[in-house]
Parts: structure tokens; C-alpha cells; sequence
């Protein structure tokens, strides 16, 4: 079974990354030419369906995404947790205009960069730490002028399915900054596409987004109350994945985490 779904995984990564690339560099010179376009958006959409669709046919991943009647209708936040790069593609769909927050060198590769701050991407220097907020700040307004939802992983970097979290202050100075309601977003996809994973094992994806945080809460109350919500739900999908059953290989570090999560949500209940 692993080796071929060895073989799986490698023939999608051709077609994902041989289609990034061809997608990139269209969407990269009409922006330079032209800016944003209906038909860059257009391609930019096709990318992250097609990518679930290749996921779903030739690796075994399917996609599932409820809760999106809480995404309010004006702008906001999406603050998604973050465990493969199907979180992406999974989200995208349902943001409307999204402005996703990416890292510097991703935005200084060519064709890719010059696509990205055309579908209105966010570039945070994370070298700089407290340094590189303030550019984050002004271009998180000028998105959220435009229409966009700012759409954040804040933690910053893909993590393990239950992997102690590591949340950012960059969320918190957001949420305090652009006074918007914040949508939490809990997920299982790590444990389908990990982090440098070598093999893409079957099972359903799924992404859940949760009831809106208001703005105006003290800066520690929402941080705390985000994290409950994003972890305990990601949490409760994981169980969900592993009681309908589990393709990929379980090792004794996940069976402990897996353990340890179901008796603390036993203990809550």
C-alpha cells in the first residue's frame, strides 16, 4: 500500500507543481502588464480546484468544508489553522476576495511574486520580527478597503497534527488594528498531507469554519479564546478522521497524541 500510494503522491506533486508554475507565470506577466484581471482571478480559482480535484483522484484526499455561514458578509479575518497546503487551496473558495498573508521570500520568487501581490497577497519579513508589522498593518487596511478578507495562519508555518501550538502576535495585532470580527478555522489535513511528507495518504480533509470572534475584546481574552477554539475543533476533526478509520501508518508519537486528545476531550466532557 505505501508504495503505491508512494507513486500516487509522486505523480500529483508533477502535475502540482508543473501546474503552479505554468499558472504562475501567466497570472505573473499579465500582472505586470495589466494588474489584476477577471481572467487572472479566474485562473487563480481554477488553481486551488483543480489542485483538490487532483488531490481527490490521484492520491485519495477528499475535501470537506462546512461552517462557511459564519463568514460575515463585510470584512473580517480568517484565522485558519495550518497543516498542509491544502488549508490553501480548501479555503480560498469560500474567503470572496481573500488577501492571504505569505512570507517575504515567498512574494520575492518571479512570476510567483508578481502573481501574488496581483491577487492581493500581504507580505510579512519575518526576520524582522516586531519590525515587519507595521508594513503588514498598511497593507492589511489598503486590502480590507479594497473588500478583501485577510486570511492568516497564526502560527505562522505548517505544524504536526497535534503539535503543541505556537500561536503569533501578528494575529493579535491584526485583530486589535483592523477592528473586524475574526474568524477561527480548525482542520485535520496534516494528518493526510503532512509537513514534508513523502506520501499523501487517502481520507477526507476537513476544514470547519467557526462562529466569528467580535472585535473589541482585550487583546489577551481574544488570543485565548481563538486558540480554544481553533485547537478544539482541529482537535475534534482529527478524532473524527481517526474513528472512521485511518489509512496512513499511526507511530507510537501520534498514537500517543491521538491518546492524549481523546482523554482530555473524555475529562471536558
Amino acid at each position: 500500500m505505501a508504495a503505491i500510494q508512494a507513486v500516487r503522491t509522486a505523480l500529483f506533486y508533477l502535475l502540482f507543481i508543473g501546474q503552479t508554475a505554468l499558472v504562475a507565470i501567466t497570472i505573473g506577466i499579465i500582472a505586470l502588464i495589466s494588474g489584476r484581471t477577471p481572467f487572472t482571478w479566474a485562473l487563480a480559482k481554477y488553481w486551488c480546484r483543480s489542485n483538490l480535484a487532483f488531490l481527490r483522484f490521484i492520491t485519495g484526499v477528499k475535501t470537506k468544508v462546512s461552517g462557511e455561514e459564519n463568514i460575515p458578509a463585510g470584512g473580517c479575518i480568517i484565522a485558519a489553522k495550518h497543516q498542509s497546503d491544502w488549508d490553501v487551496f480548501s479555503i480560498f473558495p469560500y474567503s470572496g476576495r481573500p488577501a492571504y498573508i505569505v512570507k517575504k521570500e515567498l512574494m520575492q520568487i518571479p512570476f510567483f511574486g508578481w502573481a501574488a501581490r496581483s491577487l492581493d497577497c500581504i507580505e510579512v519579513d519575518r526576520k524582522k520580527g516586531a519590525e515587519a508589522i507595521p508594513s503588514m498593518m498598511r497593507q492589511a487596511h489598503a486590502a480590507i478597503e479594497r473588500g478583501c478578507r485577510i486570511v492568516i495562519f497564526p502560527e505562522g508555518t505548517r505544524k504536526a497534527p497535534l503539535a503543541p501550538p505556537d500561536y503569533r502576535q501578528g494575529i493579535v495585532r491584526l485583530y486589535m488594528e483592523l477592528n473586524v470580527p475574526v474568524v477561527p478555522v480548525g482542520l485535520n489535513s496534516g494528518l493526510f498531507w503532512g509537513r514534508n511528507s513523502l506520501v499523501i495518504w487517502p481520507g477526507t480533509a476537513e476544514a470547519r469554519f467557526l462562529e466569528p470572534i467580535p472585535p473589541g475584546l482585550a487583546p489577551d481574552v481574544f488570543l485565548d479564546r481563538l486558540k480554544k477554539a481553533i485547537e478544539s475543533e482541529s482537535d475534534a476533526l482529527i478524532l473524527k478522521a481517526e474513528d472512521q478509520g485511518l489509512v496512513r501508518p499511526v507511530d507510537s508519537d501520534l498514537r500517543r497524541k491521538l491518546d492524549a486528545a481523546r482523554q482530555a476531550r473524555s475529562a471536558q466532557a
